[in-house]
């Protein structure tokens, strides 16, 4: 991508030093999240990584139209994936699913998981997060770089230890060697964590134990 200064940055990017062009040249590949969508009565977290180019582009969360993730959610909680981002963000709230990601922000060049840098990496503020959602009890990881920058950044400075975490194959089009129907198949655990969309209404508080599925 090609950026633009203006003649006066220009003159003073001239006088940096390497290191401090490096530093710039790092801040302009950072890339930020958004604000989840959360509820106070969520009991269900679903984590991704950071959003992609197409999702920061539109301000939407898995706003890339080969991402299942809104097709997955649409099954499981019964509204329309054509709906608009409205009313899909309306649904989830209404089944008490929040929905976040681990990073608030991070260097990234292009758009897969693998090209964020480890060491650029910032979390978003998971402790206040669930201070404020204290009803949560399982957290659903959409991909195993979303669980990877958890357990690295974010689970030594919890002081809850009663979550349910679990590791769900990513929805991303880049995670082509499963099915969608193997996708959605793996997604329905979300279905038993929640207690407003459980058949019997019944769920388990279970101790910092990590899965995965899928």
């Amino acid at each position: 991508m090609i950026k633009c200064v203006s003649s006066s940055l220009a003159n003073r990017i001239a006088s940096w030093s390497e290191c401090e062009l490096e530093t710039w040249r790092r801040d302009m590949d950072r890339v930020r999240s958004f604000k989840p969508i959360a509820d106070r009565d969520a009991e269900v977290l679903i984590l991704g990584s950071m959003p992609g180019p197409r999702s920061l582009a539109a301000g939407e969360y898995y706003a890339h139209p080969q991402n299942a993730f809104w097709r997955i959610t649409a099954e499981l909680l019964r509204f329309d994936p054509a709906s608009s981002y409205a009313w899909r963000v309306r649904a989830i709230r209404a089944a008490r699913v929040a929905v976040w990601d681990v990073l608030h922000s991070c260097v990234r060049k292009g758009a897969l998981d693998t090209r964020i840098e480890s060491n650029s990496q910032i979390p978003n503020d998971f402790r206040e997060f669930f201070r404020v959602h204290s009803r949560i009890t399982h957290v659903f990881f959409n991909g195993a770089k979303a669980e990877a920058c958890f357990r690295r950044h974010v689970l030594p400075e919890l002081e809850r230890d009663s979550l349910t975490y679990v590791r769900l194959p990513s929805t991303s089009p880049a995670n082509a060697s499963l099915s969608f129907e193997r996708k959605l198949r793996a997604w329905r655990l979300i279905l038993r964590s929640n207690h407003t969309l459980s058949p019997t209404g019944r769920k388990r508080r279970l101790r910092g134990r990590f899965s995965a599925v899928g």
